[in-house]
């Protein structure tokens, strides 16, 4: 008998970004959670960061605050961003890099303009998306992961696309986050009339983000801002620019945890008595404080 062709998934529902403010007064565009969609299981937030212009010494940034229950990356295109935590743990982003924390059992940290940044102003753009976590694993000690450019695996699928593989594998690469709910996160650039088809497992939470261009998903035109939700009826899911510039989104699959989940502000938990606990161990002190660096 012939092999099987793997089907491609249909778009169960697109969601629009919304403008809003974050940290200490930055823009982000945030097509999830909205007052409609809390969640599409696992992935818990998707801000956009910008893309917005600075004036010297005009930078805002996020100042000293709590996570646990969940994992983060944040991927920045342009400007730079300097990272603090409660374990010590310091990094600056400049444009292409990224960062992965667990939030786990309880940290604090900060994220800032770098003072070069600061100083001089610029163009800012970039993402920060959170992942749910298990019950089980909301109890893993936090960590944090610098992600230079360089170490980023780059695929060229198709002809006229150009993919960049920050976790999990695709397009024969695998990325250089190893994350603790498997979840695979995929920037992916095409060129005018280019197509993009990526294999996704049975079962798993499959999404893009549009953020550059106009395209095509199962025959729906999907445009800036619009973070495409796939139905779980096929191998793989595909995205073609129909457009005349190039096409930039975010290709994010993950297993789902399928578990309760309640949330509030920066705790992500099962119920509403551990996040009663979470405050409680945010106020007494045991995530840790930021201590600030020591010039050298």
């Amino acid at each position: 008998m012939p092999a099987q062709t793997a089907t491609t998934r249909s778009l169960a529902r697109v969601i629009p970004a919304v403008a809003t403010l974050e940290g200490g007064g930055f823009l982000v565009h945030r097509p999830l959670p909205t007052r409609a969609v809390e969640q599409v299981d696992p992935f818990l937030l998707l801000d956009e960061m910008g893309p917005m212009d600075h004036g010297p010494g005009e930078a805002q940034g996020a100042p000293d605050h709590p996570h646990k229950g969940f994992e983060l990356i944040t991927y920045l295109l342009a400007g730079e961003m300097e990272h603090l935590d409660s374990h010590g743990n310091h990094g600056i982003l400049r444009a292409g890099d990224a960062q992965y924390m667990l939030g786990g059992a309880g940290l604090a940290h900060s994220e800032m303009p770098s003072e070069a940044f600061l100083r001089s102003g610029g163009h800012r753009h970039g993402f920060q998306i959170w992942v749910n976590l298990s019950k089980t694993d909301k109890t893993l000690a936090p960590r944090y992961k610098d992600v230079p450019v360089d170490t980023i695996p780059v695929a060229h699928p198709a002809a006229g696309v150009t993919a960049r593989v920050l976790a999990g594998e695709a397009f024969g690469v695998r990325g250089p986050v190893h994350t603790v709910t498997p979840w695979s996160y995929v920037h992916v650039t095409l060129a005018p009339g280019a197509r993009v088809e990526q294999p996704v497992e049975r079962g798993w939470t499959a999404t893009a983000y549009v953020f550059g261009g106009a395209g095509s998903i199962d025959a729906r035109e999907v445009r800036r801002g619009d973070y495409a939700v796939f139905a779980d009826d096929g191998e793989t899911i595909a995205l073609e620019n129909t457009g005349t510039e190039p096409l930039d989104a975010l290709l994010l699959c993950a297993r789902p945890i399928a578990e309760p989940m309640v949330r509030y502000g920066p705790f992500v938990m099962n119920s509403i008595e551990e996040i009663q606990a979470a405050f409680e161990d945010h106020r007494a002190g045991r995530f840790g404080a930021i201590k600030p660096l020591v010039a050298e």
